[in-house]
């Protein structure tokens, strides 16, 4: 069962171009692959900032990652993202992310799952936070 029609925008667009045009971090490949490319390019954190894109290590069924670009930062424990192809083809802004990694780093996320309007029960591992120059 895909999507409803009333959650996100429709898009042809996977989540690297998108995270790209967003947050205007000019990286390629496949989304887990953006951390150790913008090593010595971009800046890195395990720390949140708006514009930063998070880098999802693959897991899953999510065998190529996933990225994200922070639209808020709520608290330390909690993020706004965009991002597309969450859900297949469509895009949604300002969803919650919450870290719940033990170590407070990040490297831990669930995210929210619109069609049930709640946050998702999964815990996916992420590497961090790529900033914007």
């Amino acid at each position: 069962m895909g999507p409803r029609a009333d959650i996100g925008t429709p898009t042809p667009l996977t989540c690297v171009p998108y995270a790209r045009a967003v947050s205007g971090i000019e990286l390629s490949g496949n989304a887990y692959r953006w951390w150790v490319e913008a090593a010595g390019v971009y800046p890195r954190s395990h720390r949140p900032a708006q514009g930063a894109v998070l880098v999802f290590a693959p897991h899953g069924g999510m065998v190529d990652g996933h990225l994200a670009v922070v639209s808020a930062v709520r608290s330390p424990r909690e993020i706004l993202v965009t991002q597309a192809n969450w859900l297949p083809h469509r895009i949604e802004h300002r969803q919650p992310v919450i870290d719940v990694s033990p170590g407070n780093n990040w490297t831990e996320v669930r995210v929210w799952y619109a069609p049930a309007h709640a946050m998702g029960l999964r815990i996916y591992p992420t590497y961090g936070f790529i900033l914007p120059r």
